[in-house]
């Protein structure tokens, strides 16, 4: 029997019911732990106003802790007749301890129940997600400053430009990141707002006290208006979804820069052999497939803030039901982004780089711009200076002594190859701090 039910026999039709519930049971079960810590803070909040006494709210939580201990042993379970987390929850407390158990819903409706639940689940995602963007951020700052003295060629149009190096590029995707988490400290702060106590978006005549659930709960402040407490239902995930878009543009664009340097024309970078596969007919390949992956995955993640903003769309105020589709379109991509993130930390822990690819004739021209710059500082102005390079190119007189082809990875202060850890690291720093 459905907890909306007033009477026996008023079941809906089968396939309503399996068209409207869905694949909640599925993604409800991730909700179940942040289900019940809302329980709890309502239930606290409800004994102080006296809508349940100190012998019901002792029964209640003692309920409470126990399903939560089954959830976190793994051994809790939506069951058929149950129609989401919020129901199993609130049967299962009934069956252990009676009455009181009926008396939790008071002063909430399964709509800013599910929001709590979700901003909750959110809230500890991106702690989640934030630790493993920086751990990747810590390896990406470290192998800057190892490989600092290893030359890469730069390319722009995917042809010869300047010489770079690997220390540069390493410290580049960390600074990304930097970029990527101000975004995701935005989110937490449009996540980090209670719900709780808005009902179903039109409040409670009970005298509820939503300050106490907001500090129980760790929120930064309330969703104050009950309205915009349901009408900004999917506000929060299109903004979890933005900032996982950031990150993931990152990722897939350091991931087709790793695939491009494993190849044999570039052979830049390598990676040992348990970390790549091979192919069933040819047995010289050595494939990227984690990169590849990682590629791919992000960039439908990309995607996300487009597929979350289509289903929110030309919503009148109030909640709709449409709401709980969000939960099987971000959920999963959420695990896809932390699993990638951990991939990428793997990979790049064992990367190997080739020496002195700067060396090779082949990245003569990559000079030319140092060869110029010689020449104005000798006095000639830049745009005769860029005339003669440029004929010498021209007609295949253009040489440039390779001992100094290293020079520009050991320049002044003020050069544009210093590498700038130390203050991305302060950038990250600070960052980090508003997460907190």
């Amino acid at each position: 029997m459905k907890i909306w039910q007033k009477r026996d026999g008023q079941n809906p039709d089968d396939m309503v019911d399996r068209f409207t519930v869905g694949k909640d049971k599925e993604f409800d079960i991730l909700l179940a732990e942040y289900d019940i810590l809302g329980s709890i803070a309502h239930s606290k909040m409800l004994a102080k106003v006296g809508l349940l006494s100190d012998t019901e709210l002792t029964d209640v939580l003692r309920g409470l802790e126990e399903i939560l201990g089954e959830i976190r042993s793994g051994n809790f379970v939506i069951e058929d007749g149950a129609e989401d987390v919020h129901s199993q929850v609130e049967g299962l407390l009934t069956k252990k301890i009676g009455d009181a158990g009926k008396k939790i819903h008071s002063g909430r409706s399964r709509n800013d129940q599910v929001a709590v639940d979700i901003k909750l689940f959110l809230r500890a995602k991106i702690k989640e997600i934030s630790g493993e963007v920086q751990s990747l951020f810590d390896l990406l700052i470290n192998q800057s400053e190892k490989n600092k003295d290893k030359g890469l060629p730069g390319y722009t149009h995917l042809q010869l430009a300047m010489p770079s190096s690997f220390g540069l590029w390493f410290g580049a995707y960390a600074e990304s990141l930097v970029d990527d988490m101000e975004m995701m400290a935005g989110t937490m702060r449009i996540i980090n707002k209670n719900p709780l106590g808005s009902g179903a978006g039109f409040g409670s005549t009970f005298p509820l006290d939503r300050r106490m659930t907001t500090e129980l709960l760790g929120f930064d402040t309330l969703n104050w208006n009950a309205i915009n407490a349901q009408t900004g239902r999917g506000k929060g995930e299109r903004a979890m979804a933005s900032a996982m878009s950031f990150i993931a543009s990152t990722m897939a664009r350091l991931s087709m820069d790793c695939c491009l340097y494993m190849n044999e024309h570039f052979g830049f970078i390598s990676f040992p052999e348990h970390l790549t596969t091979g192919s069933s007919i040819m047995p010289h390949k050595r494939n990227p497939d984690v990169f590849e992956l990682i590629r791919g995955k992000c960039n439908r993640i990309q995607a996300l803030p487009n597929e979350l903003n289509l289903l929110c769309t030309n919503l009148p105020s109030g909640y709709h039901r449409e709401m709980q589709l969000t939960k099987e379109i971000l959920f999963p991509a959420i695990e896809d982004l932390i699993f990638c993130l951990k991939m990428a930390h793997l990979m790049l822990s064992n990367i190997k780089i080739k020496e002195d690819i700067l060396s090779d004739p082949k990245y003569l021209y990559l000079f030319t711009v140092d060869a110029l710059n010689d020449l104005v500082v000798s006095g000639v102005p830049f745009r005769d200076a860029y005339k003669i390079i440029g004929n010498q190119v021209a007609d295949g007189t253009f040489s440039f002594d390779p001992k100094d082809a290293t020079r520009p990875l050991h320049p002044h202060e003020g050069s544009i190859y210093r590498l700038c850890n130390d203050e991305i690291k302060v950038e990250m720093e600070k960052v980090m701090r508003k997460m907190n």
